[in-house]
This record gives structure tokens, sequence and C-alpha cells, in this order.
């Protein structure tokens, strides 16, 4: 299994999910740089039997800084590349630090100013999550969301292939994946477990029906199609790919350049820890919490 770090496993930054050829040299440069991971304070330890970790103090829940942005927490839900709800989900919350969370209201309201808004498919992601990613893609039989999420990657390559790994920047508390809608919002269509999907490199009117505006392809999508200047996306999806960056990078967030979704805070409060509090307004100290 490979020790590189990516969104969904080891990390040096957030992750990465390019192809073997095209990312080896990418890899070796992001190995190079990372720092090794080290142990957290206690909130990023496995839980004891009976007794969660706790987050630090200076996570919050992004509701109780900006109640604005839009939130579709599909861990949380069995609309994910699994196919289940992911492990330490309980609850379909964005836990941030609160410098990423205050960062991403700054955006926000200049997002707004535009016609648009911020939609949040991920934030905080405990180690138990990833270590369920690692689970599944150790499972080669179960391949239910395959149509969807990895029609042209075999699941046996999803190692090496770097798309799944055994740390996620995401557990450091400051890495989002997001996207804009265009205002006033519409829906998103529901996900109903059982029916015919559809490829997430597909067409926009053919994939499932997101409210987000058109980004080449869906979420989550393992695809080089993701890569977010991939020259084949062009026109409308790579102006609206741009004016997400450029937005964001203003607001102090770096792009992960093979997920157009993929945005880190910069500097990042905790670095070098990886934590494993549920995503739960309980794990979060009163001053972070959102009314329910």
């Amino acid at each position: 299994m490979s020790q590189l770090l990516c969104p969904r496993g080891l990390v040096s930054r957030s992750g990465v999910r390019a192809r073997p050829v095209a990312a080896a040299a990418a890899l070796l440069v992001l190995a190079a740089g990372a720092p090794a991971a080290s142990a957290a304070p206690s909130a990023a330890t496995s839980p004891d039997r009976g007794r969660e970790p706790r987050a630090p103090r200076e996570f919050v829940d992004l509701r109780s800084v900006d109640r604005t942005v839009l939130h579709d927490i599909r861990y949380a839900t069995r609309h994910n590349f699994v196919g289940d709800r992911i492990d330490g989900y309980r609850k379909p919350l964005c836990l941030l630090t609160e410098p990423a969370a205050r960062a991403l209201k700054k955006a926000q309201r200049a997002f707004r100013a535009r016609g648009y808004s911020l939609k949040v498919y991920d934030c905080y992601r405990p180690q138990r999550a990833v270590d369920h990613f690692v689970r599944w893609a150790e499972d080669p039989g179960d391949q239910r969301m395959k149509r969807e999420f990895y029609p042209e990657v075999d699941k046996s390559r999803l190692f090496e292939d770097g798309y799944i790994a055994e740390r996620s920047g995401h557990s450091r508390g400051s890495t989002v994946d997001l996207t804009l809608v265009r205002l006033p919002a519409g829906k998103t269509g529901p996900y109903r477990p059982g029916e015919p999907l559809v490829p997430c490199t597909a067409p926009r009117e053919e994939r499932f029906p997101d409210n987000s505006v058109d980004m080449g392809t869906g979420y989550d999508c393992f695809d080089t199609l993701s890569h977010t200047l991939d020259e084949r996306v062009q026109g409308e999806q790579r102006r609206n790919r741009l004016l997400l960056k450029k937005g964001l990078e203003r607001a102090g967030f770096v792009n992960y350049p093979q997920e157009w979704w993929h945005y880190t805070f910069r500097p990042e409060p905790f670095p070098d820890s990886y934590f494993d509090f549920p995503v739960d307004r309980r794990s979060l100290s009163g001053r972070g919490r959102s009314e329910e």
C-alpha cells in the first residue's frame, strides 16, 4: 500500500490523485517536501471504547461563522463512491478550523455579491473515515458505485494510482471540498440507492442532478477530467472552475490541482496533526457550535 499522501490517504498537503505516469514527478515532489506525520494532541488519537475524542478549541461549525454557505455533505449520506454512510459522519456538518471558516466567509461574501453561493461537500474528515475508504478499496468485490464515480478506473489500481491512501489533509481541519451554485439556488435531486448510475464524466444534463454550476465533472469524480486545468475542459466549464479558484485564492486558499473542488487554507493551524473526533456538534467546545 502506498505511503504517499493523498486527499483520501497519506498527505503532504491534501493528496495525490493523478494517473501514474502524469503524477509520478508530482508525487515525488510532494513526498520530498512533506513533513512527517506526527502524533497529534489527544483529539487526533483513535477513541477509547466508550469515550470519543474532542476537537481542539480552534475548530468550529461553519454555520456558526456563516449560515449562508450551502451544505451537501456527501459522506453523511449513501451518495458517495463507497455507497454507504462513512464512518465518523454522525451529522451533515462542515467542521473546520476557525481561520479556514472565516476565510470561507470572506470568499462567500464576494461570491454572493456576484450572484453565487459556495456549497460545501466535505470539510474536516476524521481518520476513521479515511480508514473506511481504505477498507473499501481493499474489497475488490464491492463496486456498487463504479459507474458513477470511477467509470474508467480499475478498482485494483486505486492505491497505485493515488486515489486512495492512509491519511488525508482533510483530517487536519483546514481543507474543504466545495463548488459554486448560482443564486437563487435550485434543488439538488434526491439520491435513491439502487437507481441506475450515470458516469461523473457525462454531460451535466445526464449526470446526477447537482445544483452546482457546470464544472465539467461531478464531485468526487476519479478521472483526469477532474484536474482543475485539464485542457479538455473549456468554455463555461473552465470559466466556472477559474471563478471558484480565483475567488478562493483571494481568501487564502490553495487548490489541489488534481481536483477542481479541493482547497486548503494556508497557513494551516495543525499542519502535522490528523484528528479522529466524529463529525458532530458534541465534538466541539461551546463557542464553536451552531444552533440546531
